[in-house]
């Protein structure tokens, strides 16, 4: 498998790389294993310093690194810039808050002392998607380090110089040589990779199948895995909402990341007494979004990361219209140089539908008529995943109620659904499982044991 970047906004080859050899990958593990060794000694404080630092090479690069980005994936380069940030941000949070949250917890019993310390494990190994090339690495990266572990990057092939990128920064901010390490190899050695007996632990964020196939893999060697896949989340909007805020926002939900998010709503549920006024105030602001080169720092949507997706999602809109959906806005591929396509709106949706059953990864939304709050529910519900979900309503009441009937790992109520690393972020169902961020993350990637002193 070739490790290129391919500019999506040309659909040219920026940069090719060659693959590391199984030789090359054996004497990495090895290199990060003896890291390990050494940083799992390391006291909180000196751990703490390397991670502000990290933090600080982040935001002083911000730019360039963002455009490495957008260069890779073709997000619009303030998005880019936003991601860069938001990286900086979940390394100050580790690195303020890992011990306070990793203290040794004293529980009295029948001993003379217990209590529960958090150790680390060992090499996480991290298989990372591409769009979100910083963030979903940092995210998982900044609270594993902080814990004592090392991290084990095999990052998505259309991404290369973003995972370059990212293994200089620790180097650069001062962590041992070879602590994080970014593998250029493709998808068909991952399963050895997990088998390699320094591996302790996987996290992938990626689709169902790789999810099916690491988590598998995991369970053979009986090495612990957390998994995020996708998401086909509900945006559901109730008749007593802000229309005009929910318009807006749901825009931006489904646009942000050029529609290519886990957690962009892609299922627009709305109550049969406002859904004339949201569907007609829904397609006008699509149809002044601002499409472009995602180097503007004008422009609202960019391309599609790769040639392959845009076919996949002309193919799934498609399909869905021939089986009777009608297109209210967009619906074609754009005819330009690079991957782009049009905002679009897909309603009169039913099961059966790729629009209605599948997760549509691109600037395409599903509107769907409820006949009231119970039903809105049950459409949201009705889908094999369950990463997040929006709700719209006046009635904080109502929210709080209907949020513990909602099959997701969060409920955001009039608000966009995102990560923040003071939350847990993960999903149930087919969206995954485990967590990531907040103290519940970095828990995911420790040793929990117990002492019993008499």
């Amino acid at each position: 498998m070739s490790i290129q970047t391919i500019n999506p906004a040309t659909g040219k080859v920026v940069k090719t790389f060659s693959e590391n050899t199984r030789e090359e990958i054996y004497s990495s593990i090895e290199k990060t294993n003896s890291a390990f060794l050494l940083w799992r000694e390391t006291d909180f404080h000196h751990r703490s310093v390397l991670m502000r630092n990290a933090a600080m090479i982040l935001r002083e690069k911000k730019e360039y690194y963002g455009e490495i980005l957008t260069l890779e994936m073709g997000k619009p380069v303030s998005q880019a810039i936003t991601e860069v940030e938001k990286c900086a941000w979940v390394c100050d949070y580790y690195a303020e808050n890992a011990e306070t949250i990793l203290r040794e917890e004293f529980i009295a019993t029948d001993a003379s002392e217990s209590y529960v310390r958090f150790d680390p494990i060992g090499i996480v190994l991290a298989v990372m998607p591409w769009n979100f090339p910083f963030w979903q690495v940092f995210r998982f990266a900044a609270p594993a380090v902080m814990a004592g572990n090392a991290a084990l990057l095999k990052h998505a092939s259309n991404v290369p110089m973003s995972a370059l990128a990212i293994e200089e920064i620790f180097t650069n901010a001062g962590f041992p040589e070879n602590l994080f390490k970014t593998l250029l190899v493709g998808s068909s050695v991952v399963s050895e990779i997990i088998d390699h007996p320094e591996i302790s632990a996987v996290t992938l964020t990626g689709s169902e199948t790789a999810g099916k196939q690491i988590g598998q893999r995991c369970g053979t060697n009986l090495k612990k895995s957390v998994l995020e896949l996708g998401g086909s989340d509900p945006f559901i909007v109730l008749q007593d909402a802000d229309i005009d805020s929910a318009v807006k926002t749901a825009v931006t939900a489904r646009l942000i990341n050029n529609g290519q998010s886990c957690i962009a709503a892609k299922r627009f549920i709305v109550v049969e007494k406002i859904f004339g006024e949201f569907e007609k105030k829904f397609v006008d602001a699509m149809k002044k979004v601002k499409v472009g080169d995602p180097m503007n720092r004008e422009t609202e949507l960019g391309p599609i990361a790769r040639e392959d997706l845009l076919n996949e999602l002309d193919e799934q809109v498609k399909k869905s219209v021939e089986l009777g959906a009608a297109v209210l806005c967009g619906g074609n591929r754009i005819n330009r140089e690079g991957y782009y396509y049009e905002p679009t709106i897909l309603s009169n949706l039913k099961k059966g539908m790729p629009a209605y059953d599948d997760e549509i990864f691109g600037p395409v939304a599903s509107l769907i008529k409820a006949n009231d709050s119970e039903d809105a529910i049950h459409i949201a519900n009705d889908s094999p995943f369950g990463l997040g979900a929006s709700l719209w309503t006046s009635n904080k009441e109502t929210a709080k109620k209907l949020a513990g009937k909602i099959e997701s790992g969060s409920v955001f109520i009039n608000g966009m659904v995102k990560s923040d690393p003071r939350l847990p972020f993960g999903g149930i169902k087919k969206s995954g499982y485990g967590r990531e961020l907040s103290h519940y993350g970095i828990k995911e990637f420790v040793n929990i044991k117990t002492v019993w002193i008499k």
